[in-house]
């Protein structure tokens, strides 16, 4: 069957055809393409079509798709066991790895995605501090708890409204939103909830709604008043984490957060999620303490072989280095084409992410800067990206991932069909 048979079957027995939003292909018009199979930085549909990956699953295909190292340590695991429900050797040793990687990482607890790792680091920073608000970034996403699913209100400054149905005032009203890049409207923030928050939560690399790359003295100074206050810091490095360096942003930015959450790269392309932090703040969780956090399948032993294995060879590769330097040399050159093509916009990237946006004089730091018409101009080029062979996440508003198997030849190659693209929309 083709894709457009089968999203019409999906239909019938899932919410829209899916199961996570983006895949509806709404923000970007038509069908969205099934897939059968993949391998390092392609897809293959249904209909034996191959595309130039540049979503890799959101961001955990650090090394591509079915890496043959990955595949190899998850074939041998799936000779051992499925899952223990019983502690084992496997999470063990990916703790391990991962505290070595990360000098305020004391200790941690795997859970099975980035919204879980957020809803239990929340927990703790409000046992520990005894506070019950949260505050948070216009423009970050921290998944869908429900506390976090929230908008800026149009009342008292911070004061936050519900953004998704079923999420109720009460819980909405206990997170407070600010905007990035704006230190005044922070500081008034915190000012006006005095001893009310128990953490400040964001991601110190904004990467859900656009690439909005804040300035080392913004998010210094959220950490430096915050910690002054009592207030816990919670980075956000589901995507970030691993990924920009091996200790994230964190690490880049030379920054300690209290907690920190991560996801993605860490399970090597399966559901894994993570939080960690200070020792006292961890001690708190039970069986150790009284914060309590379960999963059936929490530190799955497939994720947490196929997790460490990504992060050796990524380490034993330099992989960082070259998916950088891969990375602003792709974007580079595809700028180069948006310009000869007169195309309304341009590429920005941060280490291996990268994401397309209108033109602009200054880096786009908050949702309100991004123009409106942003959406239509990328999903005419993405509907001519797909015709040429090429996949890219289907909103205007992701960001797109490279990988160890987007070889200098597969990014020539997709730049070529990135140019026939603009040229058959814009030229």
């Amino acid at each position: 069957m083709n894709s457009q048979e089968l999203f019409a079957r999906s239909q019938q027995v899932s919410p829209g055809g899916v199961h996570s939003p983006v895949r509806a292909f709404k923000s970007v018009g038509g069908t969205p393409i099934f897939f059968s199979s993949a391998e390092g930085a392609y897809l293959t549909s249904v209909e034996g079509k191959k595309y130039i990956d540049f979503c890799q699953s959101f961001g955990p295909n650090i090394l591509g798709h079915r890496d043959p190292d990955v595949q190899k340590s998850v074939l041998e695991i799936l000779d051992k066991a499925w899952s223990f429900g019983a502690c084992e050797p496997y999470s063990l040793e990916l703790a391990e790895w991962m505290k070595e990687q990360v000098p305020f990482l004391d200790k941690l607890r795997f859970v099975s995605s980035g919204t879980e790792a957020v809803m239990s680091a929340l927990r703790v920073a409000r046992a520990a501090t005894g506070r019950d608000k949260i505050l948070k970034f216009d423009g970050c996403y921290h998944g869908h708890v429900d506390s976090l699913l929230v908008k800026a209100g149009s009342g008292l400054a911070g004061e936050a409204s519900s953004d998704s149905a079923g999420v109720s005032e009460q819980t909405a009203h206990q997170t407070l939103v600010t905007a990035l890049d704006d230190e005044e409207a922070y500081l008034k923030t915190l000012n006006d909830h005095k001893d009310q928050i128990a953490a400040v939560i964001l991601e110190p690399l904004p990467a859900n709604f656009g690439l909005l790359a804040q300035r080392k003295e913004f998010i210094d100074f959220v950490v430096n008043e915050a910690k002054q206050r009592g207030i816990l810091v919670i980075f956000d490095e589901v995507i970030s984490g691993f990924r920009m360096a091996f200790g994230g942003m964190a690490e880049l930015l030379d920054i300690k957060p209290d907690l920190v959450t991560y996801g993605k790269v860490i399970g090597g392309g399966f559901p894994v999620g993570c939080y960690g932090g200070r020792e006292d703040l961890m001690n708190l969780v039970a069986p150790a303490g009284r914060v309590y956090q379960a999963g059936t399948l929490s530190a799955n032993p497939v994720g947490m072989v196929a997790g460490l294995t990504t992060l050796k060879k990524m380490k034993e590769v330099q992989g960082h280095k070259f998916l950088k330097e891969r990375t602003e040399r792709m974007t580079s050159r595809l700028n180069e084409i948006f310009q000869a093509h007169q195309v309304p916009m341009q590429v920005s990237s941060q280490g291996s992410l990268f994401w397309i946006h209108p033109k602009s004089d200054k880096p786009i730091r908050r949702v309100d800067q991004i123009p409106t018409q942003h959406g239509e101009n990328f999903k005419k080029f993405f509907s001519e990206c797909l015709n040429e062979g090429v996949y890219l996440a289907p909103s205007g508003y992701e960001v797109g991932f490279l990988s160890l198997a987007h070889t200098d030849e597969i990014i020539d190659s997709a730049l070529e069909k990135f140019s026939n693209a603009a040229k058959k929309v814009f030229g």
